[in-house]
């Protein structure tokens, strides 16, 4: 009989895997929005169970039973596949930097699962919804690393990578700063909004329309930062994070084009899940420029951090 092994190079199902940890982590979020949107976030009023003598919605409980009850079974899905995407990276060595990283998504996603919890049973404070979609937000950026890291099936860049191009890295770490600060504040704008997820549900008490406009004044600081990321890129020839770069400016826009409309039209339902969505796509993205920043500034240095070097011919990644 023969010996089941886990893989110990990355594999196509690996690839696979680190693509459904992404996309089920962000699809997450749109149906959390669905249940938010809906008036459906008390529609089990406890957890873990759904009522306290049914772990399932019952009839009565109607339609907003069923969206919320539907959503709380999604983590496992969620779980199920980071546990997969887990295994498919767990010997593979070190100096692809997949492993740990693939453990601590399935530790957010339980975490997760623990604050949605607490957000039902204090009645959906806008603080705790808050940090509820943060922690989403987290998942997905490491998902989208575990993601870049797989495709590029290259060992991790030296420790002083950054080193080769410190302008790059900066700019790169400036993008990052006003994304993550304008997401937060998005945040506290949700919270002060009509969308409250249940019509018991109490706001921040903040005014909404000082909250949509200071909520895009970070977004117009981030599209000039993308720009000058993309100035500094262009002139280090770091065409890799230059391509992402765009993607990342291109996301923003939509996403600001999707708040203006909102703050116009009165938050139509349709535009705040897709405003959502595209938020954790945006982490997700950047992501994905930092995890090439950091590549980019590395081969200005020369080879890769000798230490992983070495044993690169002994153990090939399947291609």
């Amino acid at each position: 009989m023969t010996k089941f092994r886990l893989p110990e190079q990355i594999t196509p199902a690996a690839r696979v895997l680190a693509w459904l940890n992404l996309i089920v982590n962000i699809g997450i979020v749109g149906t959390g929005g669905l249940v938010r949107l809906t008036g459906s976030g008390l529609g089990c009023p406890t957890w873990p169970m759904c009522t306290p003598e049914s772990l399932v919605p019952t009839q009565e409980m109607g339609i907003h039973g069923a969206i919320e009850f539907g959503n709380r079974t999604l983590t496992g899905v969620l779980v199920v596949v980071a546990l997969l995407a887990f295994l498919s990276v767990a010997r593979t060595p070190k100096r692809y930097g997949l492993a740990r990283p693939a453990f601590v998504i399935g530790l957010l996603i339980i975490l997760q699962a623990v604050v949605g919890g607490i957000t039902v049973l204090l009645q959906l404070h806008p603080m705790v919804v808050g940090v509820h979609f943060l922690i989403s937000g987290a998942i997905v950026a490491i998902a989208a690393m575990v993601l870049m890291r797989v495709r590029l099936a290259e060992p991790l860049p030296r420790p002083d990578a950054t080193l080769g191009a410190p302008a790059l890295w900066a700019a790169a770490l400036v993008v990052a700063v006003l994304t993550w600060f304008t997401e937060l504040v998005g945040v506290l704008t949700t919270g002060a909004g009509p969308h409250a997820g249940d019509t018991a549900a109490a706001r921040n008490g903040l005014d909404p329309a000082i909250m949509h406009h200071l909520h895009a004044w970070p977004g117009y600081a981030l599209v000039a930062s993308l720009i000058v990321l993309a100035i500094i890129a262009n002139r280090a020839q770091a065409m890799r994070t230059l391509r992402a770069t765009f993607w990342l400016a291109a996301i923003v826009v939509v996403q600001i084009a999707f708040g203006v409309y909102q703050a116009r039209t009165g938050l139509p339902i349709w535009s705040v899940a897709i405003h959502m969505v595209l938020a954790v796509v945006a982490i997700g993205q950047l992501s994905a420029v930092l995890v090439l920043a950091r590549r980019d500034a590395a081969e200005r240095l020369g080879d890769a951090d000798p230490r992983a070097a070495a044993p690169a011919a002994e153990e090939p990644v399947a291609a």
